[in-house]
Parts: C-alpha cells; sequence; structure tokens
C-alpha cells in the first residue's frame, strides 16, 4: 500500500501547513501638509534664554528712502576708504563707501537717505599685502574711477563727516576732494569710550559682534552699514546710545600740544603720558605732540614746564581744535 508523502519546506513558519498569503503592505500616502513654520527669532531667544548660547543675528543694511521723507532734521555721513598705504602723500584711495543717515540733536539715529560705493584704479599696481588685507586686486579696479561729482552731492549737505579712525580717512578724503576740508569731523574710535559701554575693544570686528551682530561683507561700504548698527544700538549698563556720545564728543574743543625742542632723554616720559613722534613726513610738525580736552590744558603745560623743559616761563607750541579742523594730517 502505497503512503502519501508531504514535502517539508523547511523554511516554512509552519512546517506541514500550507501558509495563507499574507496581503500585501499598504504604502503610505505621501504627507502633502507643508512643514510647520520656524519662527528663527523665537528660536534664537530661547536659545539665549539657556544661558548657554549667545546667538550673533545677521546685519541686514537699512533700506534707503528719500531725504524728504525723513522726520529727522541733521544728516551725517559714514565714510570708509580702502588705500593702497598708511601715507596719503604717496598712497592713494582704491575704494570709498558713503552712507548718509539722518539724526536728531538728542544723538537719535533716523534713516539711511543715501548711499556711494567705488572703486578706484590707482597709479601703481596694488601691493600683494592690500589685497589680502582687503580682497582688492587689481583686475577689481582695472578701467573704474569714483565719482567725485556723485560723492560731493553726498557730503556737502551733511552736517557732520564720521569714519573709524578719522586720523586715518581724512587727510586721504580732503586729498580725493576738497568738499571733505571744510565739514566737521568725528572719530568713531577715540571719541566714545568703548570700555565704559561694556566692549573689549574699539576695532569695528569687535563692536560688531558685541552689539550681537555679524556681517559677511568686510568691503567699505558694508563696514560704514555695520557701524551705524553700533552706533545706534544702546550699550553698557545704563543703555546709553555710542552715537550720542560721538555727537557731544564732536561739540567739544581739544587742544593739541607740540613738545618741540624737548630734551631726547625725556623721549620716554612723553610716550608714557600719551604723546606720539611726528617726524613731519606726514605734514605735521616735526616733534612730540598729544591732543587733549581743554580743560586738561593748564595741568598739561604744567607738567611741560616743570617735568620736561625745567623752566617755569616755557610756552610750547598749541594748537585749539573743533571737529572743523580736528583729524587732519
Amino acid at each position: 500500500m502505497k503512503v502519501a508523502s508531504t514535502q517539508i519546506d523547511l523554511f516554512d513558519d509552519a512546517p506541514g501547513y500550507r501558509q495563507t498569503p499574507r496581503p500585501a503592505p499598504r504604502k503610505r500616502r505621501p504627507d502633502t501638509a507643508s512643514p510647520p513654520l520656524v519662527d528663527d527669532e523665537a528660536v534664537a531667544q530661547r536659545l539665549e534664554q539657556t544661558g548657554h548660547f549667545k546667538v550673533l543675528r545677521k546685519l541686514m543694511p537699512r533700506s534707503i528712502i528719500p531725504r524728504a521723507l525723513s522726520s529727522y532734521p541733521k544728516l551725517a555721513v559714514l565714510v570708509d576708504t580702502e588705500t593702497t598705504g598708511l601715507h596719503p602723500t604717496r598712497d592713494e584711495i582704491i575704494e570709498i563707501g558713503a552712507v548718509s543717515f539722518t539724526y536728531d540733536d538728542d544723538g537719535m539715529i533716523g534713516d539711511v537717505v543715501a548711499v556711494y560705493s567705488g572703486l578706484r584704479q590707482p597709479s601703481k599696481p596694488i601691493p600683494a599685502e592690500i589685497t589680502r588685507l582687503t580682497g582688492i586686486s587689481d583686475q577689481m579696479v582695472a578701467g573704474h574711477d569714483i565719482d567725485i561729482a556723485a560723492l560731493d552731492a553726498l557730503i556737502e549737505p551733511a552736517d557732520l563727516v564720521i569714519a573709524h579712525n578719522a586720523a586715518f580717512d581724512r587727510p586721504f578724503c580732503e586729498a580725493l576732494s576738497p568738499t571733505f576740508a571744510s565739514k566737521a569731523w568725528a572719530c568713531s574710535v577715540t571719541e566714545i569710550r568703548w570700555a565704559d559701554l561694556g566692549f573689549e575693544g574699539n576695532k569695528l570686528g569687535y563692536l560688531v559682534g558685541q552689539s550681537g551682530l555679524f556681517h559677511e561683507g568686510h568691503r567699505a561700504t558694508d563696514d560704514c552699514h555695520a557701524l551705524l548698527e553700533v552706533l545706534a544700538r544702546p550699550a553698557g549698563e545704563h543703555g546709553a546710545r555710542p552715537f550720542s556720545e560721538l555727537l557731544q564728543s564732536s561739540f567739544q574743543s581739544r587742544v593739541r600740544v607740540f613738545a618741540q625742542n624737548a630734551p631726547f632723554d625725556m623721549k620716554d616720559h612723553l610716550k608714557a603720558r600719551g604723546y606720539r613722534w611726528s617726524d613731519g613726513s606726514d605734514g605735521r610738525r616735526r616733534a612730540w605732540w598729544i591732543e587733549i580736552d581743554e580743560e586738561a590744558y593748564d595741568d598739561e603745560l604744567r607738567y611741560l614746564r616743570t617735568e620736561i623743559y625745567c623752566w617755569e616761563d616755557a610756552e610750547p607750541l598749541s594748537q585749539r581744535l573743533t571737529a572743523l579742523d580736528r583729524f587732519r594730517a
């Protein structure tokens, strides 16, 4: 008698039993709903509230509006230059940026009303070190020149010209156009007490970062926009606006004192007190000099007479300076 044999699938889940076919898995419908919108600022604030993060916001230049639409009465211009070197008598501007903005007498910044940016091909090739520092090459400036008429139109109505190191920028600007020579100037490096406002330095990069901002460009106009935001933002324990302090400083008279013919062995004493040496090559007198507040002049005169010249009738040369003639060569 034949016995029916059963073939067993060793890989079956239940050997000897017929498996019921499993239904094919259902395909999931694609999720067509839009992802929820993320509030970037809310996320940044939550991170900062933990105390473990400090978030930098990207600096966005202000929109430009017509001058007639701004309700602020005064006009200032931020200026920045890139040059082929440090000496205005032999080096040249290769880029200039300018941002014109309105303000009031209390130091409140209003609106940006004009912007100018221009490249200029110098008479000689740009030094490699300058290209490395500025990113400006001979190819970039080839065939370019600054539109002096357009720049003058922006500078002419300004009540104040501001530069971050005006002692550097003013001589170059005056060599470029005489319109700059008749303007009041202010320096955002030397005429603001940045340390008192909680900043660790006065370089623009430090100021921008410690103001909670960053900017990707480092060209002349980019730096003007960046400085404008730093000047406008409240800082320090009492929320003072740096521009307000700069404005007040620009109103004050200062005195430049020259210690001409000072004994050579007193140079270290003068340097320690803050005097700087001028060899005459930049147009200044060949002497040690210092610039002080007008109220400090009597004390400085007493110091020079007793400590440097040892002569009570000594009358060192002095020059009274206002914003109209400060920071000139």
